[in-house]
């Protein structure tokens, strides 16, 4: 069966998707009915499609509700991951291990309980969602947001919280980044004295992030910074409510995970930058991916570099009082003269210059054996790249970071490419300009705007003549 809307709004426009929920039908042989939700329409209007009834008329259907018993590992759902190394994963994970998992990160971890108003501002195609769905299993109520976030201004969101009396309000640290550009005041403008707690995933929360919500949202807030991935469904890196917060910092590891930071070697580190590695089973790890032949792509997702030993693909800092940092995607790393940096640091940089709303920077090895690092950046609207503004960036780069990390070329772009989730996509677009080509390197699908790849094409074209 087949559930599925009408369509959607999503910045003051309309989109119709029953063309697409036809090619669905199509596309699945044993399909038996569809499920229509009237959404943009008041009244059930199937137009084209076949099989198809109405929400309201299955709901009318006569029927006992039947509770079966499956085995701990059942499979439960198939999640896509977001795209952000290249094609996304199709991961089946089990019913036992995300019960597990989402009763220990909602209950123990973050405190919810029955009164609670849950929030997360998150799409159906990130794993975030799965996550508040399950905010039910604590007697969480729960506060769904449909539509865009910074529309008609980036104050919706601060304005729903007021509005609904949400306890906890979980976003990403793209968002909170946005709102920082924008210099808006939530705290000033809404009533937030209900909500007592924030969390941000999707991408490091700098220390500029962790300020500015103390300034400009609320001083008595619990501010977990999350860090976790869909090939769990859950997070590594956590927050707890007994532990001080540091800026820039996610306070410990998760309950029963044994995160580590791994040199090169396999030893782990203690107030040094290694791989992110987990040594001991995780509840909710993938059952298998969907179509994957004697798990190949499995085993080199996760075990192809520490035989045995999961490893997620993340930069990670274990200090000695047991917090975390993560400075990004390992295997889009900048490695310039032997030096390596994350790029969430060069990010740090570069978007605190107020000029500057959005930035890309990739490093990669050409055939000739010369290292090309180009920074891609989204200027607010106005502004103009031109050599002074060049020199601004790449002057603070150099005295923040180091002479190494200055790029060789700053281009202007439009938009940033990101995924369905709005994480940055650094290893497809370092992968294009590798010559890998596009149909291995990137799905369009994951995309929230596909149409920005075309440029990116163009600057591979360049690079091979």
């Amino acid at each position: 069966m087949l559930f599925a809307v009408d369509g959607y709004q999503y910045g003051g426009k309309t989109f119709d998707r029953r063309s697409i929920i036809a090619d669905l039908q199509q596309a699945l042989p044993s399909l038996q009915k569809t499920i229509l939700v009237p959404y943009l329409q008041e009244q059930f209007e199937p137009g084209k499609l076949t099989n198809t009834i109405a929400w309201q008329e299955m709901l009318t259907q006569p029927g006992e509700l039947v509770f079966e018993q499956v085995p701990f590992d059942h499979p439960l759902w198939v999640l896509y991951s977001s795209g952000t190394t290249g094609l996304p994963k199709a991961i089946v994970q089990g019913h036992g291990g995300i019960l597990l998992e989402h009763l220990k990160n909602l209950f123990l971890e973050m405190n919810l309980k029955s009164g609670d108003r849950f929030f997360w501002f998150t799409t159906t195609g990130w794993m975030m969602w799965n996550f508040l769905v399950s905010g039910l299993l604590v007697e969480a109520t729960l506060l769904l947001y449909d539509g865009s976030p910074g529309y008609p201004d980036l104050n919706i969101l601060w304005q729903f919280a007021q509005d609904t009396n949400m306890s906890f309000f979980g976003t990403s640290a793209a968002y909170i980044a946005s709102c920082m550009k924008a210099r808006i005041e939530p705290g000033r403008q809404f009533d937030l004295h209900r909500v007592q707690g924030i969390g941000s995933t999707g991408s490091p929360l700098p220390p500029e992030g962790f300020r500015w919500l103390y300034d400009s949202v609320k001083q008595d807030l619990w501010l977990p910074s999350i860090s976790g991935g869909t090939d769990v469904c859950s997070a590594f890196v956590n927050g707890s409510i007994l532990l001080p917060i540091y800026a820039g910092e996610l306070q410990c590891r998760s309950l029963g995970a044994k995160i580590e930071a791994f040199d090169e070697q396999g030893h782990p580190l203690i107030d040094k930058v290694g791989e992110l590695v987990i040594t001991e089973p995780l509840p909710s790890m993938p059952l298998f991916f969907w179509n994957d032949a004697g798990h190949q792509r499995y085993q080199e997702s996760y075990f192809s570099v520490y035989p045995g030993i999961w490893r997620h693909g993340d930069w990670i800092k274990i200090t000695a009082r047991g917090s975390a940092i993560i400075y990004g995607r390992s295997d889009s790393t900048i490695n310039r003269g032997g030096i390596r940096m994350g790029s969430s640091e060069i990010y740090r940089v570069i978007e605190s210059i107020p000029e500057v709303l959005d930035s890309l920077v990739v490093g990669i090895e050409l055939s000739h054996g010369r290292y090309y690092m180009p920074l891609f950046v989204v200027l607010r609207e106005g502004i103009e790249l031109d050599d002074a503004l060049v020199a601004q960036i790449k002057g603070k780069l150099r005295n923040t970071i180091s002479p190494h990390h200055v790029p060789d070329e700053i281009l202007l772009i439009p938009e940033v490419p990101r995924t369905l989730s709005g994480k940055k996509m650094e290893v497809p677009i370092k992968k294009l300009l590798m010559g890998v080509p596009v149909q291995q390197a990137v799905s369009a699908d994951a995309m929230s705007n596909p149409q920005t790849i075309q440029y990116f094409l163009e600057v591979a074209q360049k690079l091979e003549s």
